[in-house]
């Protein structure tokens, strides 16, 4: 089962990748898949609201520009709070 974090939003002049999450539970380290079971990127950061926060995420892919606007999921890996 995979389950969906969030939405990149944009790539950041830092080089990372910003999400929107849907799910607060997810902790720094944990590994990002996009809709094809590929590794995208590694949470780097959690900020924003507890509710609804935002990943700063470090991309492992180079394809980081068509990401933008898609979904990523958590990787089977883990990183979910428990």
């Amino acid at each position: 089962m995979v389950e969906k974090v969030g939405i990149v939003i944009h790539l950041a002049k830092s080089g990372r990748l910003i999400v929107k999450a849907t799910t607060a539970n997810i902790r720094v380290g944990a590994v990002l898949i996009d809709s094809n079971g590929r590794r995208v990127a590694k949470v780097a950061e959690v900020f924003g609201q507890v509710k609804e926060p935002y990943l700063s995420c470090i991309p492992i892919s180079d394809r980081v520009k068509k990401l933008e606007g898609k979904e990523v999921y958590l990787s089977a890996e883990g990183g979910k709070r428990e």
